[in-house]
């Protein structure tokens, strides 16, 4: 379950565990969010996870960050694309993750848990996932040739055409589901970055006039 905190951040109910500080940023964030320990990428829409040991600011290209570095903030932007965070409470390590469709279509999700997995001996059963606010089903409208590119976790859109209406945090729920982590360690906020211009940025609806959402989680 998804709530907002006092400092303006959505926060998971599932990613409240001792070992672990997170938030996801809106609007209306206080200022000093993210802390300045932390490490971000230039992102590019791609499938590309990164490992951050010590270094702060941008650390080089990718959509995906992973640490296991105790008080390094690992941090992702948005502004409709899903902010995902995932925390191992058992080996210490956790991921943030920037998926808009082309990072989900190339399942950057899956290949942050098996990084996780390769990096520092996660077991995808002991992860806790949390898909942040995007924009939702309601209105995220995408060509066929799009769709038809999530039909191995969406089979019915095997066959779309024309306009189709995609659940980006679905595909990236079923993604986890698939990387094997358990269906209870997933928590999915759905609240839709293009309905709420009260709480949040949204490309599709303020295209360069958006500002960005900072989403990260820390090892304490």
């Amino acid at each position: 379950m998804f709530y907002l905190d006092s400092c303006g951040l959505f926060r998971s109910t599932l990613l409240d565990i001792a070992s672990v500080q997170h938030g996801f940023g809106t609007r209306h964030e206080l200022p000093g969010w993210p802390p300045e320990l932390s490490a971000q990428l230039d992102q590019i829409h791609s499938d590309r996870v990164v490992t951050a040991r010590v270094k702060t600011g941008r650390i080089g290209e990718g959509d995906a960050l992973i640490t296991a570095v105790s008080g390094l903030w690992i941090a992702v932007r948005t502004a409709d694309c899903l902010p995902i965070l995932i925390a191992d409470p058992v080996t210490r390590c956790v991921a943030a993750v920037h998926a808009g469709w082309r990072g989900s279509a190339g399942q950057i999700v899956a290949k942050a848990v098996g990084k996780l997995a390769r990096t520092f001996g996660s077991n995808p059963a002991n992860l806790c996932a949390a898909i942040g606010p995007g924009i939702a089903h309601c209105c995220y409208e995408v060509s066929a040739e799009v769709a038809r590119q999530f039909a191995e976790w969406v089979p019915e859109l095997a066959d779309a055409e024309g306009k189709v209406m995609l659940d980006l945090s679905e595909v990236n729920r079923r993604q986890l589901l698939q990387a094997g982590v358990p269906q209870g360690s997933i928590d999915c906020s759905g609240e839709c970055t293009f309905c709420r211009a009260d709480e949040f940025y949204s490309f599709r609806r303020e295209a360069e006039e958006a500002g960005r959402m900072v989403s990260g989680i820390c090892i304490r």
